[in-house]
């Protein structure tokens, strides 16, 4: 869309319902549309960027060429952005007129949530609501988890203290979890002989593959901002893992350990192959 300034995509949408109720959307022809998709999708692209996200950065497509124009610090974000740009279906040129200016400062920032941040909140959330499910200790909580810029709030119960305590460091230890209020209450209320029986049941009826176990540890591992993961190897027979790999301290070698013993269907952790 020529000389088109940068529009966020929830101004997009209002352009698009105000063209819709004008009559006006008629107007715009298909190459209007697919060029107004493609600087959306840049656009996102650049936000959901952890390099680029902070900077100010314009973007306008004619033709299946992009033009940036803004500023950054670095030499390597506008390189980045360049090849961000070309990798969006249909761009074929970048016409690269990022300025770099090593004292750049950001802009202050707002006290809303930014549309990365919110994505970046989601995730977290999805991903420490999958490892207290997949845990050993998943039956006895109950918890609502909350992300805001990085901060989890759980609340909920738990049938014991080491419950509490495991939900907690689970999730202090995901990617991306700057800290962690711990508001689950532990209920202490005992479970009756019915319901120990079922849970016993449950527990035999339910068999574990070890493919779902070796699946499962490699995605807590994966998850988590103090494991390396891809030095890790992972295997599992008969509801044994086997851990092998190189890891950069003890302190990881010790957490991989304990983050594979905690899930569910696990029967042993062998780890002598697990070394610095």
């Amino acid at each position: 869309m020529k000389h088109q300034k940068f529009l966020k995509p929830s101004l997009i949408a209002l352009a698009m319902s105000v063209f819709a109720n004008s009559g006006a959307w008629a107007e715009l022809t298909a190459q209007d549309v697919v060029e107004a998709r493609q600087e959306t999708q840049i656009w996102t692209t650049f936000a959901l960027s952890p390099y680029l996200r902070a900077n100010e950065i314009n973007v306008s497509v004619d033709n299946g060429k992009a033009t940036l124009t803004g500023r950054v610090v670095e030499d390597i974000n506008k390189d980045l952005a360049k090849q961000m740009a070309l990798g969006v279906a249909g761009i074929k040129e970048v016409d690269n007129q990022i300025t770099v200016e090593p004292q750049y400062v950001a802009p202050a920032r707002s006290t809303e949530r930014s549309y990365a941040e919110v994505i970046d909140d989601a995730t977290i959330t999805s991903a420490v609501k999958s490892k207290l499910m997949w845990s050993k200790h998943a039956d006895g909580l109950a918890t609502n988890v909350d992300t805001k810029m990085g901060k989890v709030v759980l609340q909920g119960t738990a049938d014991s203290k080491q419950a509490k305590e495991l939900a907690g460091r689970l999730t202090l230890n995901t990617r991306g979890v700057v800290a962690v209020d711990n508001q689950l209450v532990v209920n202490t209320a005992k479970p009756t002989v019915t319901e120990k029986a079922q849970s016993s049941a449950q527990e035999v009826g339910q068999e574990i593959s070890d493919s779902w176990i070796t699946t499962k540890v490699k995605s807590t591992f994966l998850y988590s901002s103090r494991i390396d993961s891809s030095s890790i190897h992972v295997s599992t027979n008969q509801g044994v893992v086997l851990l092998t790999g190189k890891v950069a301290s003890s302190v990881e070698r010790r957490l991989a350990i304990d983050l594979a013993k905690s899930l569910r269907g696990v029967k042993r952790v062998e780890a002598r192959g697990l070394t610095l």
